[in-house]
């Protein structure tokens, strides 16, 4: 979600507290003035510093459906015209086609479409003389995204306050995952996120379900700003490509980022500029921003090899990535700096399995006793959710043997005698002790007593 420079009052969701990833976790929203669309494209600092530009010259990301689950995109912005190719509302609140921009902060999905795959749009002056934008169909005014050839699904939802819809999060995010895997999505963009790193079992049989079509899913690590000190889900899910933030000078974000072993990258997260509903732009922050960056590199990938396995796609982004911080994989830069480029261009040996893990094998493992099934949409994949451990039983109660039936009466019969010879030799004492005086050996006088100081504390 986004934070306006006059301080929106920020609400939590009544289940699990979901929020848009760029709002309660801090991202700040100023606006921008419409009329002056070139300026914006100006702030894009991160298509050259990421890399992205360089990418274009191997991939735009044509003939890839990226969905954008959020909270609606408005489809008439002048920089998406002809970028959406299909939508739906799963909150009950919102437009049949996913157009309406509705939630705690409805501006949020329009901000994460255009940064994803906005195409810009021609200068509203005849006299203008725009230069060149690469791309086709790219304008030279307005926000060209990530991967402005790609189409986008938006699946609207309601988060962040009570949803006049009455459908919970945990309805609408796994409703939102299988819609868009079963109308085309090859990648799957979630800006949204909570304080708490587990999710409802409810959602595992979606993101299973997408891991079994072969869908990559990106998703925001959240912000420190909006209470996300450590990262919340959906991008604790094994097998999500989480992104974390950076700030201008690229490195991790103290307010727009969070910090976790899920994250797989970093990405600019602040001062960033996007579309409003109504034709406008902003400027924000937060990992809502550094998601759709990272989303749009998946969507180029996808679209040079369109059947590499989303495995793949992402370990290309990982495995490019700069590193930063700690060497090797750390919590606040995950495998290192986003480089588009390299991702599109390097040699990436193939990876047999998804460096961030899998919801599959997450499942038959934390799942024990509970098989989840992805649906009857899906793939077969019966080792996928069954139990690893077998059914547990009862041992039979068995009879003891005589070898462990003997032991015990031994131990008592010992005891016994042991007994009897100590009350005998105590008899035979205190017969010598009776006997007369004359019997008794000489000895020092025993009734006087040594005094003692009472007035001296024992040490």
């Amino acid at each position: 979600m986004t934070r306006a420079t006059a301080r929106h009052r920020r609400t939590a969701s009544a289940l699990m507290a979901l929020v848009l990833a760029g709002g309660s976790t801090a991202g700040a929203l100023s606006g921008a003035p419409a009329a002056h669309a070139d300026a914006t494209r100006d702030k894009e600092y991160w298509l050259a510093e990421s890399g992205i530009t360089k990418a274009w010259e191997v991939s735009k990301g044509a003939n890839v459906k990226v969905a954008v689950i959020d909270s609606g995109i408005d489809g008439k912005h002048p920089d998406l015209k002809g970028v959406l190719a299909g939508g739906v509302d799963v909150s009950g609140a919102g437009a049949a086609d996913g157009q309406k921009s509705i939630g705690a902060k409805p501006e949020h999905g329009t901000l994460v479409a255009t940064m994803l795959a906005g195409r810009g749009h021609q200068p509203a002056a005849a006299s203008a003389s725009p230069s060149p934008t690469p791309g086709t169909g790219v304008g030279p005014d307005g926000i060209v995204g990530v991967a402005p050839e790609a189409q986008i699904l938006s699946v609207s939802t309601w988060l962040g306050s009570a949803n006049p819809g009455g459908k919970s999060d945990q309805d609408q995010i796994p409703a939102a995952v299988r819609w868009a895997v079963d109308n085309g999505a090859r990648v799957i963009n979630i800006s949204l996120g909570s304080t708490a790193p587990e999710w409802p079992q409810s959602w595992d049989a979606a993101f299973l379900y997408a891991e079994q079509k072969d869908v990559v899913i990106v998703a925001a690590a959240g912000n420190r700003v909006g209470g996300n000190i450590q990262v919340g889900a959906p991008a604790t899910i094994p097998g999500v490509l989480t992104v974390a933030g950076l700030d201008r000078k690229g490195v991790a974000s103290i307010d727009s980022s969070s910090q976790g072993i899920s994250i797989g990258v970093a990405a600019p997260a602040e001062n960033l500029v996007g579309g409003m509903p109504g034709g406008g732009y902003a400027e924000w922050a937060g990992t809502s921003g550094a998601t759709p960056v990272v989303a749009g590199v998946a969507a180029l990938i996808r679209s040079k090899w369109p059947d590499m396995p989303a495995s793949q796609v992402i370990n290309r982004i990982v495995s490019t990535a700069k590193d930063a911080g700690l060497p090797g994989k750390d919590p606040l830069y995950g495998f290192g700096v986003l480089n588009a480029e390299a991702a599109l261009k390097a040699d990436v040996p193939e990876s047999a399995v998804n460096p961030l893990g899998s919801i599959s094998d997450w499942i038959r493992v934390h799942r024990r006793g509970n098989p989840v099934s992805s649906g009857p949409a899906a793939q077969p994949s019966p080792s996928s959710a069954a139990p690893t451990l077998p059914e547990a039983t009862v041992p039979a109660a068995q009879a003891p043997s005589p070898a462990d039936s003997a032991v015990p009466a031994m131990v008592v019969l010992g005891f016994g005698g042991l007994f009897v010879c100590i009350i005998a030799a105590a008899a035979i004492q205190l017969r010598r002790a009776v006997r007369s005086p004359a019997d008794r050996p000489a000895g020092p006088e025993t009734s006087a007593l040594d005094s003692v100081d009472s007035g001296t504390p024992a040490s």
